[in-house]
C-alpha cells in the first residue's frame, strides 16, 4: 500500500513514523515534508495548498490513502477535491471544516447539541465588541477570551487578564491583524481549570477516542509569555479521570456525533476537543479538525496496531471494525525552538547532537528543518524538533525526554523545561 501524508511538520513527522511502521505501507510519501521527514518517507516538492497538484501526484502514484495533516487545506477543501476524483482521504470536507474554520461556527454547533463550552458573543464591529468587554470587566470578569473567528495559524487568541490588553488585541483584529480571520470576533468567558486535548476519531457513524494528551501553549516555563503553538505535551493527561472520561464521552463526543449526523456534515478525520476541566466538569474551549501538534507526537509514541489500518477504515466510513491498543507507558514530547520563537527568529542553524538524542532511545520529530547547502539539517521554522520519549511512569518519560533534549544544540534554539509538571501534581 501507498501512503501521502501532506504537511510539514511535527505533525507529519509522527503521522509518517507511525504509519511506515504498518506491514501494510510499502511507500510513505510526504507533501512537502522536511528534513528529518525524509529520512522516514519520500518528500515530494508539493505544498499544501496546490490541492489539485496533491490530488493528481495521489492520482498517478496509485496512492491508497492521503492523510491531510494541517487545518487550511482542510478547509480550502482538499477533501471535496480528492474524494471528486474517487481518491480516498482521511479528513473532513470543506464544511465540516468549519468546525475549525469558523470559531462562531463551532461555537453554534455547540450551542445547538447541547455542549458545554464558555458563553460567548460573536461582533463584527470593533465598537460593539469593545463596549461588551467593558462590561464584562465591569461586571466583575477575572479575565476574557478573544479569539479571531477564521484561521490564524494559532496566534488569533488573547486570554486577557485586564480591559486594556483586551481592547488593544480587539482593535488588531479589526484592523488587520489576522486578515480576514479577525473580521469577525468571538468574545468568551475565561474559563479557569486545567487542560487537557482530547483526539477522536470519527466515520460519521462511530467515534472513537484517543488516549488523553495535555499540551503547553505559553512559550516560557510556568505557563508565562505568549501563546504558540504549543512548546511540549505528556500522554496520558491525570487530569482526565475516569470520571472525566465518562462525561467527555456522554456530554461531548456522543453529542457531536449526534451533532455531524443530524447536520449531514461529511466527516471522517478527527475531531480534536481542546477542553477546560473545571472542577471535575470538562467544557469545550474549542473544536479542530486535525491532530493537534505537539499532542499528536506523544500519542503516537503510545499508539501499539496497524495506524495505516485505523486511519484507512476511518476514510472509508468503517471505523468500527478497527482496533486501536496503547501501550501503558506514559510519553512525553519537548518542543525546541528557535530563539525568539513566537515572535522574529533567524533561520540556517545547523543542528548537533541528533544521533545521539535517538540513541537515547527517544525519537526526534522534526517540524522546522530543512538542508543547507553542505547538506546539514538546519532549523527553518518556529518550533523546529520535538523530542518524544517514554518512561514506567511520568516521571522517568519526562526524564528520559530531557536526556534527549540536553543532546542537541543549535545557536539560540531553546526549549521549556516543565514539560509535564502539571502531572507530577497529581501524583500521589
Amino acid at each position: 500500500m501507498k501512503v501521502l501524508v501532506v504537511g510539514s511538520g511535527g505533525r507529519e513527522h509522527a503521522l509518517v513514523w507511525q504509519l511506515k511502521q504498518s506491514p501494510e505501507v510499502e511507500t510513505v510519501y510526504c507533501a512537502p515534508g522536511n528534513a528529518g521527514i525524509s529520512a522516514d518517507a519520500e518528500c515530494v516538492p508539493i505544498g499544501v495548498g496546490e490541492l489539485e497538484k496533491l490530488a493528481d501526484f495521489a492520482a498517478e502514484h496509485a496512492v491508497d490513502l492521503t492523510v491531510v495533516g494541517p487545518e487550511a487545506p482542510l478547509c480550502d477543501g482538499i477533501v471535496d477535491c480528492f474524494r471528486r476524483r474517487n481518491l480516498v482521504v482521511f479528513g473532513p470536507d470543506r464544511e465540516a471544516a468549519q468546525l475549525e474554520g469558523s470559531k462562531d461556527f463551532a461555537k453554534s454547533f455547540m450551542l445547538k447539541y447541547g455542549i458545554p463550552t464558555a458563553k460567548a458573543a460573536t461582533f463584527t464591529a470593533e465598537a460593539p465588541a469593545a463596549e461588551y468587554v467593558k462590561k464584562e470587566f465591569a461586571s466583575g470578569a477575572k479575565g476574557i477570551v478573544i479569539k479571531a473567528d477564521g484561521l490564524a495559524a494559532g496566534k488569533g487568541v488573547l486570554v486577557a487578564d485586564n480591559e486594556a490588553d483586551a481592547l488593544e488585541f480587539l482593535a488588531g483584529c479589526f484592523h488587520g491583524t489576522f486578515g480576514a480571520a479577525g473580521a469577525k470576533v468571538l468574545v468568551e468567558e475565561c474559563l479557569v481549570g486545567e487542560e487537557a486535548s482530547i483526539l477522536a476519531l470519527t466515520d460519521g457513524n462511530t467515534i472513537v477516542p484517543l488516549v488523553s494528551s495535555q499540551d503547553h501553549k505559553r512559550v516560557f516555563d510556568n505557563d508565562e509569555g505568549p501563546n504558540t503553538g504549543g512548546m511540549g505535551a505528556y500522554s496520558p493527561a491525570p487530569v482526565v479521570t475516569d470520571a472525566v472520561w465518562k462525561k467527555i464521552d456522554a456530554e461531548i463526543l456522543q453529542p457531536f456525533l449526534r451533532g455531524i449526523r443530524a447536520e449531514k456534515l461529511n466527516f471522517r478525520g478527527v475531531i480534536f476537543v481542546g477542553i477546560m476541566v473545571v472542577d471535575g466538569e470538562p467544557k469545550v474551549l474549542e473544536f479542530n479538525v486535525r491532530f493537534g501538534d505537539p499532542e499528536i507526537q506523544p500519542v503516537m509514541r503510545r499508539f501499539e496496531g496497524d495506524w495505516f489500518d485505523v486511519l484507512k477504515k476511518t476514510a472509508e466510513g468503517r471505523l468500527a471494525e478497527a482496533k486501536l491498543a496503547w501501550s501503558e507507558e506514559p510519553a512525553v514530547s519537548v518542543v525546541l525552538a528557535s530563539g525568539g520563537y513566537p515572535g522574529s527568529y533567524a533561520k540556517g542553524y545547523p543542528i548537533s547532537g541528533l544521533d545521539e538524542a535517538t540513541a537515547t532511545g527517544a525519537v526526534v520529530f522534526h517540524a522546522g528543518t530543512s538542508f543547507d547547502k553542505e547538506g546539514r539539517i538546519v532549523n527553518s521554522g518556529g518550533r523546529v524538533l520535538g523530542v518524544s520519549a517514554r518512561g514506567r511512569d511520568i516521571r522517568e518519560a519526562i526524564q528520559h525526554a530531557y536526556e534527549a533534549v540536553d543532546k542537541i544544540s543549535f545557536k539560540d534554539g531553546f526549549c521549556r523545561r516543565d514539560i509535564g509538571a502539571k502531572a507530577l501534581k497529581h501524583l500521589k
